[in-house]
């Protein structure tokens, strides 16, 4: 969700767009029309040196100037937020953490070299994102390739508090309704995610043989499962234990039947799991302290 335009930083630098993600991660965005020189990358990390020490009420003003320039219908951040999130900014506990994102036509040598360092070394997420336009019988199409997938910078998010360790298990974030039903995934045995690639991709982040703790946001864990297999489109996955029928040919509480009509990047997409111990929704478990993030799939690094 982009919240700023042309930010203006404390030591009078400009950036070109800043965003905020589900989970209250701020996206700095630099964009570079041709090839990018390797400067680019001490310029966002420059940026990030700024980012990491202003407080959530900042960016409540950033937003709101860009809400005025833009003449937007909503000028408060936590309506917005919870209109494009379903929940609102200030139940994110905004922390400073952040990303970065290079947008280029290409990088050179250089630039890529100074990135995968960052990425593999220094666990700092800054990404590059490619886009491209050609025509063909008059019709223009425009493609984007990222250089590192998205959540692999996702699990690199920088923020101002100390990390504890990972402790060893995922957490994840089910959210609940109309097509996406906790009584189905209790029943058949899978989590899932989709409408957009920063929810579907984590998905990918847990192999056969990892255990998850499944929260349905604002009501409370429900359950605690290993996964047995890979991600998948869900209006595709057969499921073995009930002859081989899709979620569309079995009995559900969900409705699932638009999932065909989507294209990958908002597709709805599943995991196969074993269930350990689930619960009903009205005993869903939940007291203060107990981890939270609206990223579908997390490590949790907190005791």
């Amino acid at each position: 969700m982009i919240i700023g335009q042309q930010v203006r930083t404390a030591f009078d630098k400009y950036i070109d767009l800043l965003a905020i993600d589900a989970s209250g991660s701020v996206i700095i965005i630099e964009l570079k029309r041709h090839k990018t020189p390797r400067e680019v990358v001490a310029q966002v990390i420059d940026y990030a040196s700024w980012v990491v020490d202003i407080d959530d009420s900042k960016l409540v003003d950033i937003y709101f100037d860009y809400s005025q320039k833009r003449s937007l219908n909503e000028q408060s951040l936590d309506r917005a937020f919870k209109s494009k999130f379903g929940t609102s900014f200030s139940e994110v506990n905004y922390d400073g953490s952040h990303q970065m994102v290079i947008v280029a036509a290409e990088l050179d040598s250089s630039s890529e070299r100074i990135i995968n360092y960052l990425n593999d070394k220094a666990k700092i997420p800054v990404n590059a994102v490619f886009f491209s336009v050609f025509e063909d019988e008059g019709r223009k199409y425009l493609s984007r390739a990222w250089m590192i997938l998205p959540e692999e910078t996702q699990e690199k998010v920088i923020s101002k508090s100390a990390k504890e360790p990972w402790n060893g298990e995922f957490y994840v974030s089910f959210g609940h309704g109309e097509h996406r039903h906790w009584a189905d995934a209790r029943k058949y045995g899978y989590i899932s995610a989709g409408h957009g690639r920063w929810y579907s991709n984590t998905l990918n982040m847990v192999e056969v043989g990892d255990r998850v703790w499944v929260n349905i946001p604002g009501t409370g864990y429900v359950g605690v499962a290993e996964i047995i297999g890979d991600i998948c489109r869900a209006e595709n996955f057969q499921f073995s234990e009930f002859e081989n029928k899709t979620l569309n040919e079995l009995t559900t509480e969900g409705h699932y039947s638009a999932f065909s009509g989507l294209d990958d990047d908002n597709a709805e997409y599943l995991v196969p799991v074993k269930w350990v111990d689930t619960k009903s929704i009205k005993s869903a478990f939940g007291e203060t302290g107990l981890f939270g993030n609206q990223n579908s799939v997390c490590k949790p690094t907190t005791p």
